[in-house]
């Protein structure tokens, strides 16, 4: 039988347990830091390894921590071996921001655990809700405070807070908005106190992670859809044979005549516009495989890019 969660305290927080790992995870505690919320301990992911060499790197959140002086963990383990250590964990609670890990018993046991979640539960549960907000064309999206619980982000919601994801922002812009929003939210409960959590009601689509095969463009797709995969980030396809990255673009002028989607349609001042399955897309900032990113336009120029030439694997 699946533990019961610990109820968020009605009153303030006495201190802080934080887990988390990547950038916004480190704008949330630093946020905390700088509000004067006691963090006795920070768990995060291990440092990962760099290129094919002998040195590591640290994760967003342990360089936050290791600058403020706070102690790191890296296991469950670590953490359930520090609180038993203690003779009390009343006042603690655990704060969970894209800590990459599922938390199980005897954690859930020991301290009350909220988990900062940016999408509009029960919609995008899972590893990518930013991602898959943008990808779905969501109007709106935004930060749930939940209770933790073994099912994936299944737990009764404390609190959600609403915010429209705007036309031309990428998942790095909207991420950190969220994590802005989010961190506030959170500090105000912390201080306060949590009131008692709802029921998620229904479910929604799962926010499944983003792979390099999701990321890979299909030109027969709309221009509409292809922009979303640009403001993902990582979006690719093939040119002359050559792995390309396009990191940003917008929705051009539907190309005069029937053009093969993925065809170049034209060099224009503003940067390259490409044909797709329904309208056009222009190019502004790209990438060619082995080079720097740079502006479409000096790209095209530079390799003497020809209208007619096609986006997209060899056929």
């Amino acid at each position: 039988m699946a533990p019961s969660p610990l109820a968020a305290p009605a009153g303030p927080t006495e201190e802080v347990i934080f887990f988390g790992t990547p950038e916004v995870a480190a704008e949330v505690l630093s946020e905390l830091v700088k509000s004067e919320i006691h963090v006795s301990l920070v768990v995060t992911r291990p440092d990962k390894r760099r290129g094919r060499g002998s040195s590591t790197m640290a994760s967003p959140v342990k360089e936050v921590a290791l600058k403020n002086g706070l102690t790191v963990a890296e296991t469950n383990a670590e953490v359930v071996n520090f609180l038993e250590s203690r003779p009390s964990h009343g006042g603690i609670t655990g704060v969970v921001v894209a800590y990459g890990r599922i938390i199980k018993d005897p954690l859930l046991s020991l301290i009350p655990l909220v988990n900062l979640h940016f999408s509009l539960l029960p919609r995008w549960r899972g590893a990518a809700p930013v991602e898959r907000a943008i990808l779905a064309g969501d109007a709106r999206t935004g930060s749930s405070i939940m209770q933790i619980e073994e099912g994936l982000d299944t737990g009764g919601v404390y609190d959600m807070i609403e915010t429209p994801i705007n036309d031309d922002e990428t998942c790095e812009e909207l991420r950190s908005r969220l994590g802005q929003i989010g961190a506030a939210q959170i500090i105000g409960f912390l201080c306060t106190g949590f009131p008692l959590a709802k029921a998620q009601i229904g479910t929604g689509p799962h926010a499944e992670k983003i792979s390099s095969e999701d990321l890979k463009i299909n030109w027969q797709e709309s221009a509409t859809q292809i922009s979303r995969l640009v403001r993902v980030g990582g979006a690719h396809s093939m040119f002359r044979g050559q792995r390309f990255k396009i990191l940003s673009a917008t929705v051009g002028p539907i190309p005069p005549g029937a053009k093969e989607p993925g065809c170049v349609v034209e060099v224009q001042r503003e940067g390259v516009l490409v044909s797709t399955g329904n309208g056009g897309l222009c190019l502004q900032q790209v990438q060619a495989e082995g080079k720097k990113p740079m502006a479409a336009r000096d790209w095209a120029n530079g390799a003497r890019v020809q209208a007619g030439e096609i986006f997209g694997d060899v056929r």
